[in-house]
């Protein structure tokens, strides 16, 4: 992802609320498929880190990137975003792929 792709993805996320919360809990094999499944539809995904999480979110989010395949875009604050192309039919692209 070049510099202009992850500037157009971070724009689009400013209007999208957060999806998924992660809380003390932590990250659970349900949660990266839910992470997963939004991903396929909607290729970009917000996830917000609770205060009461063990660990930052700058380290969830590389932990949920890497197991679902994503690229983190940006983590500001406690909001994680992520991006994935998806392969499904019938799903509009975010960056027209």
């Amino acid at each position: 992802m070049n510099s202009s792709e992850r500037a157009k993805l971070r724009s689009l996320a400013m209007n999208i609320e957060p999806t998924t919360h992660i809380g003390k809990n932590g990250i659970s094999d349900t949660l990266i498929k839910q992470v997963d499944e939004q991903l396929e539809t909607r290729e970009l995904v917000k996830i917000a880190v609770l205060r009461n999480a063990d660990v930052s979110a700058k380290e969830i989010a590389q932990e949920i990137a890497d197991a679902s395949a994503a690229q983190v875009v940006q983590v500001m604050g406690s909001k994680i975003t992520l991006y994935r192309v998806s392969r499904k039919d019938g799903v509009k692209h975010v960056l027209g792929v």
